[in-house]
């Protein structure tokens, strides 16, 4: 996997295929493995970017305290780095934060979005410290806590609870307090309201992180934009039911006519 200096941070990216560019951004405390299983049910005729946000995977931490800006800036430098534009985005959790930032500020870059388990502002100054602060602590408190709004009841013991577990565990501390830091200062709401562009949302049916109704408030901020549940899925989807996952982000690509590929437009539920 490649790495490329980015002003003041160094990003760990993967650029595969060739075709219409399709950019997909992880969440808190993940990596950019929490693509793995959906990547091979992709349609032929993309191009498929992957990146670890800063502080995350093998992405470095600059020093200077995280912003939000400061990740949309990583993403912009990065697909400049790469000469795409006309993108599609799909960001998850954090990475949809990442996402609206950048379709905000550079429309010539992305051209539709797809976001999955997100909003354009998720809790408050006061949740987003205490979760920082139980960083400092080590990894294994935070995963015990976030697998019980990333996953059903149910769902706790499953590979995908697992997977992410991991992946949890795996994150660096002072990355994943980053994180936290640069999604409490963030509100979109604004900005958002004045996209006009293909997007859809996608939420798992049992997500306690960010339920539908949070998600759905800020896909209807974009007229003409849909949404779509998926049953029995929680906070990952993409990793619980790859398959389904799919098949809804398949059938926008080829709604939106962005790659080959074959579904429906999408509506709003």
């Amino acid at each position: 996997m490649p790495l490329t200096e980015l002003g003041d941070v160094t990003l760990n990216y993967r650029d595969r295929g060739r075709g219409a560019p399709l950019v997909l951004a992880h969440g808190l405390g993940m990596d950019l493995t929490v693509w793995d299983a959906l990547l091979p049910l992709l349609p032929a005729g993309l191009r498929v970017i992957t990146y670890d946000l800063r502080g995350h995977g093998r992405s470095s931490l600059p020093d200077a305290p995280c912003t939000m800006g400061a990740m949309v800036r990583d993403a912009e430098r990065l697909l400049d780095h790469l000469q795409i534009r006309d993108a599609m985005m799909l960001g998850l959790g954090l990475g949809g934060m990442v996402a609206q930032g950048l379709a905000v500020k550079r429309l010539d870059q992305i051209r539709a979005l797809v976001l999955s388990g997100t909003a354009a502002k998720l809790g408050t100054p006061l949740i987003w410290q205490a979760r920082a602060d139980s960083a400092g602590g080590g990894m294994e408190a935070v995963a015990g806590e976030t697998l019980k709004r990333w996953f059903a009841p149910k769902a706790q013991e499953c590979d995908a609870a697992e997977t992410a577990r991991q992946m949890l565990l795996a994150a660096p501390p002072k990355g994943y307090a980053a994180g936290c830091a640069a999604i409490s200062g963030t509100d979109f709401y604004t900005p958002v309201s004045g996209l006009r562009l293909p997007l859809l949302g996608i939420c798992g049916t049992e997500d306690r992180a960010t339920p539908p109704d949070l998600v759905r408030e800020t896909v209807e901020l974009v007229p003409g934009a849909g949404m779509r549940l998926i049953r029995r899925a929680g906070h990952l989807p993409c990793l619980e039911q790859p398959g389904e996952f799919a098949a809804l982000l398949n059938g926008f690509l080829s709604a939106t006519g962005h790659a080959g590929g074959r579904g429906l437009p999408p509506k709003l539920s």
